[in-house]
């Protein structure tokens, strides 16, 4: 693998997990949900965000 594409698919992770944060962060989720999922994307980038992009973008109205 070229040096180029190991650098072109880092910079794609890092833009797409930039993008699942801050639909998070902008999310109405309440805010122990948005820390959690958060905290899953930086820990586990490859698999947090493929969790989020499963179970996490659903927008549902959090009602108090």
């Amino acid at each position: 693998m070229s040096l180029e594409l190991v650098g072109f698919g880092a910079l794609a992770l890092l833009a797409i997990n930039t993008w699942a944060i801050v639909s998070v962060l902008g999310s109405g989720r309440p805010a122990g949900a948005k820390a959690m999922w958060t905290a899953l994307v930086l820990m586990l980038p490859v698999a947090g965000f493929l969790a989020w992009l499963m179970a996490g973008p659903r927008e549902r109205e959090y009602r108090l």
